[in-house]
């Protein structure tokens, strides 16, 4: 067979042009596919090759008060991120512009760790860079390989420390909560709430990020940051309107006495809005702000004196002899006693029960006294005497019936739960069946024993008592929470005047007779909570105008020994309240605290079921 024959040459170079042609035409279908059916996919990819988008944070919604003064805000700062093809690139980028950005050594292992979470993004290496600090950089840019400089909000409260536990501040989302979903939307880099109503409004407070392109080559080198590709504009989170005056905080803070511990509450009883939550010590939230330096904090959290604590909802005291208003409201209710009811033994000094002695704070005695002169005086021998005419089942289930022994459920978080026994099984758990009298009464019937309430929780019983139908919208900073406690004084109208009766004869001739401001009733309970820990606590509560009231003003100070000390200053914040800024001229307010009574350092913060004040009559 001769292979170079004309027929066959002809034949073979027939099939070689339709294989030629054939390859052709895949060849032609597959620029095809990839030139115009995918383009856009294989263009996506080549700019994600040279493209890495830069999140762009959104501002969080401001804060305002009542009147619309800004309380949180947003300022310009400066953020260093890098873009790394390595972790070991990162590593020597790190290490070369550490000195310069104040990063440790030991904060390295960390940034590498967020790197490698999302490789694709650029890693924050340090938020709130001074503006010379990222002049520094830019002049080293040619040196720094994959360095991204951008500017974004920085949370800025104007008032420092003078609403820092009601706002609480906001910080960088951790990995376990990113991987709980702590905070859901939020992404690594996120600055979410920390405390305060920036912790519990912070869904609404964060806002929708946006992002930036920057250019960059094949080993991931930024070539060009601006001018890549249009941006997606970031969203500003939610502004939210508070119920708080900040001028009247800052009269109160102005009032309260330097060094001293405490708390202060103006609550309006008509609507449930807080005016003013005041906690001292405090500590100043813009610290926070690009990460809070490692002593600060541990000075801070370590500090004897809990400057991290809200005392006003996170701290509970014995209420003392506020609380006998809620022991008189319950007698009133069952039926017990009237206003003008007097009790068999008159006040000498003290009650004898069994075998032991219950003194009155006045030793010399009160005598024979009606309910209201009674709560006139605070009279210890009347209210032992009513305690042991209700029962100790029956207060604690009237109590507990009114709240006394859960939070309110205020739109701020962690707010810590009251203690007050729930029934007589309590004692039977704590100290046997036979380890107890009803001696425990007379301790709880003037606000001693195993009774603990937050100065929000007993500002909250007097607004009921302010009140004219004895029931008051749930507290809130922005808005009630769907869960807050409803709570009502079940008592007739009468009962409740003649209730508000005794308290203004507190102030205008009882024992707050010395904060009397002229031409405003006000009607008032001074407190001394006992205290094992020191000198005694001052309490003072009052609403006024007593005929129709307005505001409800809550103050302990720790270690200031008599209420009537205290009595004063809340006085002049309702004046202040009440008739403007003009109206009441103060300097100071005058609690003396010996030096023998200096605060110890242990915590404020009793203990659930702690004994605080008189002991319980333990056979």
């Amino acid at each position: 067979m001769n292979w170079f024959h004309p027929h066959l040459v002809d034949r073979r170079a027939t099939m070689a042009q339709w294989v030629v042609w054939g390859v052709v035409a895949v060849l032609l279908a597959a620029f095809f596919r990839v030139q115009i059916l995918a383009s856009s996919r294989y263009e996506l990819a080549s700019e994600q090759n040279r493209l890495r988008a830069v999140p762009l944070p959104a501002p969080r919604g401001l804060v305002l008060d009542r009147n619309g003064v800004v309380l949180a805000e947003n300022v310009p700062g400066y953020t260093v991120a890098l873009l790394a093809a390595s972790p070991d690139s990162l590593a020597a980028v790190l290490q070369r512009i550490g000195p310069l950005l104040g990063v440790r050594v030991d904060d390295i292992p960390d940034v590498l760790r967020r790197y490698r979470l999302k490789p694709s993004e650029p890693v924050t290496v340090r938020r709130d860079v001074s503006f010379e600090t990222v002049s520094a950089l830019e002049e080293r840019r040619v040196l720094i390989p994959g360095l991204v400089i951008q500017m974004e909000p920085k949370r800025r409260y104007p008032f420092g420390p003078l609403l820092a536990h009601t706002l609480g501040y906001v910080s960088e989302i951790t990995e376990p909560e990113l991987q709980q979903n702590a905070f859901p939307g939020a992404r690594l880099g996120t600055l979410v709430g920390r405390d305060g109503l920036e912790r519990e409004y912070d869904a609404r407070l964060r806002g929708k990020d946006g992002l930036r392109f920057v250019e960059v080559d094949a080993l991931g080198r930024t070539v060009r940051d601006q001018g890549v590709a249009p941006p997606l504009d970031p969203v500003q989170g939610e502004t939210i309107r508070t119920t708080l005056d900040v001028s009247l905080q800052r009269f109160v803070a102005e009032v309260f006495p330097a060094n001293r511990r405490g708390a202060v509450v103006v609550l309006d009883p008509r609507t449930g809005g807080l005016l003013a939550m005041f906690s001292a010590p405090s500590f100043d939230p813009n610290e926070f702000i690009g990460g809070i330096d490692p002593a600060l904090w541990r000075d801070l959290s370590q500090a004897d004196d809990h400057p991290l604590i809200d005392r006003a909802i996170q701290a509970a005291y014995p209420p003392a002899s506020p609380w006998k208003l809620l022991v008189a409201a319950v007698a009133l209710k069952r039926g017990i006693v009237q206003a003008d009811s007097r009790m068999p033994i008159p006040c000498r000094g003290g009650l004898q029960y069994y075998s032991r002695y219950f003194r009155c704070w006045k030793l010399q005695g009160h005598g024979d006294l009606t309910l209201t002169e009674a709560i006139k005086y605070s009279c210890d021998v009347y209210f032992y005497q009513l305690g042991l005419r209700l029962g100790l089942p029956t207060l604690l289930q009237e109590a507990g019936a009114l709240g006394m022994h859960e939070a309110l459920g205020v739109d701020l978080p962690n707010e810590r739960a009251s203690f007050l026994p729930a029934s007589t099984e309590y004692y039977n758990r704590r100290y046997g069946p036979r380890g107890w009298t009803s001696a425990v009464t007379l301790n709880l019937a003037i606000g001693q024993g195993e009774n603990v309430q937050t100065p929000l929780n007993m500002a909250y019983f007097y607004a009921m008592l302010a009140s004219p139908t004895g029931r008051t919208p749930p507290p809130h900073v922005v808005a009630p929470r769907t869960t807050a406690a409803q709570r009502q004084l079940q008592l007739s109208a009468s009962e409740l005047a003649d209730l508000r009766t005794a308290l203004i004869s507190v102030v205008e001739g009882g024992t707050a007779t010395a904060s009397r401001i002229a031409d405003l009733h006000i009607a008032g309970k001074t407190g001394t909570a006992q205290n094992a820990h020191g000198a005694d606590h001052g309490w003072f509560i009052a609403f006024a105008p007593a005929e129709a009231p307005s505001v409800v003003v809550a103050a302990i100070v720790e270690f200031a020994e008599h209420g009537s000390a205290v009595a004063p200053m809340v006085t002049r914040i309702i004046a202040r309240h009440l008739r403007g800024p003009d109206a009441v001229q103060w300097t100071g307010a005058k609690i003396v605290v010996p030096e023998d009574s200096a605060p110890a350092p242990v915590p404020i913060v009793p203990e659930e079921g702690s004994r605080a004040g008189r002991r319980p009559g333990i056979r």
